[in-house]
């Protein structure tokens, strides 16, 4: 392990410290005694910083996210929605892999509500790339459920590379992010095909632009045309129409 800058205030001594030893060892190598020999403080240092050690990780989870969320953010910048929705996966991917055991802490931990904070924000960048998708008119589904949809499936896939990075076996499984990627998003985001049917077509359509309006009118909050009984009833009757719509036929 990488020896500690001794002049650092023992906060970020103890961050660097645990983040390394999570780095080289996984989440079983971070406990009281190995972090503060490493970072050179007491126990009870730990303890008053960050109250107890699931408080410590949650810090370096955050940290650790930071600059994938900044990359995140920046495909926000502008461009076609669909191919940010693949330049988003593809960050996910990558950052799983570059740190193995940090995406593991944040997105595999098996104990129930840790780590949900410092990955909401991640979340809530795919909602607002799939919103975008939705606006466009091209979503076949609601934004909630195809966002749902492709973070279980990125998580599915990252989890599986970093498994077989670890083996020494990931060029077994080359292809199979972009090829998942480009299934989840086939299923999700439309375009026309004048090979279907036009009452199918037409069908399929209109779920696309209810889809679309919903999400309009959902970013609206603000500045909505309707009383809130009005807004409730438009936005169930196209949910109503995306679904059912969607289950009978896609384009």
């Amino acid at each position: 392990m990488t020896a500690i800058d001794t002049t650092l205030q023992p906060r970020e001594r103890i961050l660097r410290a645990a983040a390394a030893l999570l780095d080289e060892g996984g989440r079983e190598a971070v406990s009281t005694r190995s972090v503060s020999a490493a970072a050179g403080v007491q126990a009870q240092t730990i303890y008053r910083q960050f109250g107890h050690m699931q408080g410590l990780l949650d810090q370096v989870a955050r940290r650790g996210l930071a600059a994938y969320l900044a990359d995140k953010k920046a495909n926000l910048a502008s461009g076609d929605p669909v191919e940010q929705l693949r330049r988003g996966w593809d960050l996910h991917v990558s950052f799983g892999l570059a740190n193995p055991a940090l995406y593991r802490l944040l997105y595999t931990d098996p104990r129930p509500g840790e780590g949900e904070a410092a990955t909401d924000e991640a979340y809530g960048i795919l909602v607002h790339l799939v919103t975008r998708v939705a606006e466009s008119g091209r979503l076949r589904m609601g934004v909630e459920a195809a966002a749902e949809m492709i973070n279980a499936a990125g998580i599915g896939v990252t989890v599986t590379l970093i498994g077989s990075q670890q083996a020494g076996r990931l060029a077994d499984h080359a292809g199979l992010s972009e090829n998942t990627r480009e299934a989840v998003l086939s299923a999700l985001v439309t375009q026309e095909e004048p090979t279907a049917p036009a009452e199918t077509t037409r069908a399929a359509r209109g779920a696309r632009h209810a889809v679309a309006l919903k999400a309009l009118l959902d970013e609206a909050e603000d500045d909505r045309p309707f009383t809130p009984g009005e807004h409730l009833l438009l936005t169930e009757w196209l949910t109503r129409l995306a679904a059912g719509t969607t289950r009978g036929g896609a384009d």
